[in-house]
Parts: C-alpha cells; structure tokens; sequence
C-alpha cells in the first residue's frame, strides 16, 4: 500500500537519518541508561548482563528486625488484628487509594483475609509491631518477574498506630533488603495512583526514584486512575541500605522517640540528589 505523499518525506528522513543526528529524546533519566555501541549497526544498546538467570521467586518466609516482623499473611492467626487495625474511624479515608475499600464488618474481612492469603502473586504479608507484638498492617510483593528481575511493593496498609513511624521504615527496608541480597532482583519498583500525595512523598523519603506517571493506566472501584511510578535499583541499594541502617539505629533517635536525622535527607545524600 502506498504511503500518503504528505507521510513521505517524514519517513525518508527517518530511513536516512544516523544515530548521531537524532538526538534523545529529552526526558527523566536518560543521562543514567546504560549503553554501548553495536558494532554492527552503531546502534546504542543495553550492556549484557553479566548474569541474565532468573532472581528467586519469594517465599512464604518470616523477615524479622529491630521494630518489626513481617509474617506470611494467616487468616487465622492474623485476621482480628489486622481487622482492628484497618479499621480506625477514618479508614475510608485510609483506603481510598487502595484496590479494595475498607471493610465493612469482621465477616466480609474474613473472605478477603482467605483470597489474599491463598494468592502467590501479590504475596502477602503481615506487619507486626515489636513494640506491642500486634498486627497493624500489611503489604505485599507483587507483579513478580523473576525473568527479569523485576518485583513491585504494594498494596500496602500501615495501619494509624504504624503509619509515619520507624515500624513501617523498618518494613519496607525488609522487604527492599530480602530482594536485592536474598532474592537477586535488580529493579524493585513502588507505584500509587498519581493523585495520592503521601504515597508519592513516602515513596521519595524510602529512596525510590520517581519515573513518571501513567495516563488513564487502570480503572479501580469504577474510577480512572493515572499510575505514578518509582523505583530503586541494585546499584544503588547499597548506598540506600546504609541510609536505612544510619536512620533506624536505637541513636538516631532521642529519649522522647523524636529522629535526629530525617531518612528523606540520607536517602536522597546517598542518591546524589543533594
């Protein structure tokens, strides 16, 4: 089929034209791509990758730190507490960007608590607080892609008595920690409806790297949703790690529980953001 005359010039062009006469297109991170030239075409490409097996899938494991134990989610075990704690008098709010809203009684929870427990992808998790040894909330690693060493943290609820404090730091560490050195993922990504400003903010204090958002991504409860996305990588989590260590150390912290240090400044020293 012919090509319209006014699309053929353009597409000469195109044919025509050599890597160093189009340059990149201007955008978030393209200064950090790694490449090298293809001998044969002189096309930038990838680097190979020194070791391109698949990462581990994740376990139904325990992850235990200084504040807090992460613990496959059991209905049984877990569901009163966790119930409790995704209940609070503001949890519509809570939930209101999350896939499922907030529960509406025990017995309803009950039939998520099995579905979610049962699924191997997202795998959930349960958060406990050493403090007080209760379930307050939980989290999952999810789109799991160990061909390409991808894993995503999400569905998260910390619930009030966890939100903003070292228990839920502490969490996300754990689980940042168990994929980078336990499991070989070399991209761990963080993603929340674009609309949800603590999200994004926690997601930059956590040392993820905003990536951009996508535009009408996916419908949830019936309503359009722009996806932003974030991510850290496997060459910069041993910086990050330190940040986390440096931040979650009894020291940092004075005898009232107020940090020292903030993490959003040791993560972003340890990305070179300032």
């Amino acid at each position: 089929m012919a090509l319209d005359a006014t699309l053929r010039p353009v597409y000469k062009l195109r044919l025509m034209a050599t890597p160093e006469h189009v340059p990149m297109t201007a955008g978030l991170h393209d200064e950090q791509i790694p490449r090298e030239i293809d001998p044969e075409t002189g096309l930038p490409i990838g680097p190979p990758v020194a070791d391109p097996s698949p990462a581990a899938r994740p376990g139904r494991i325990v992850l235990e730190g200084r504040w807090c134990r992460l613990e496959p989610l059991d209905p049984v075990r877990h569901g009163d507490e966790l119930y409790a704690a995704a209940t609070p008098p503001d949890k519509a709010a809570r939930h209101r960007y999350l896939p499922d809203a907030a529960p509406e009684s025990r017995a309803a929870f009950q039939g998520w608590l099995e579905r979610t427990a049962a699924a191997a992808d997202p795998l959930a998790f349960a958060v406990i607080d050493l403090r007080s040894g209760r379930v307050e909330g939980r989290q999952t690693l999810m789109r799991i892609t160990p061909e390409h060493r991808c894993i995503e943290i999400g569905n998260i609820y910390w619930g009030p008595a966890i939100a903003r404090t070292p228990v839920s730091t502490e969490a996300n560490y754990l689980f940042a920690r168990h994929v980078f050195e336990d499991l070989g993922y070399r991209r761990h990504e963080w993603k929340c409806d674009a609309l949800n400003a603590p999200s994004r903010a926690a997601a930059l204090r956590f040392g993820f790297t905003y990536e951009g958002h996508f535009r009408r991504a996916v419908i949830i409860r019936g309503r359009s949703r722009d996806t932003a996305w974030f991510s850290m990588i496997e060459e910069e989590w041993p910086a990050l790690k330190a940040a986390y260590e440096q931040w979650l150390a009894p020291d940092n912290f004075d005898s009232a529980g107020r940090q020292r240090t903030r993490l959003g400044v040791l993560t972003a020293a340890a990305l070179g953001r300032g």
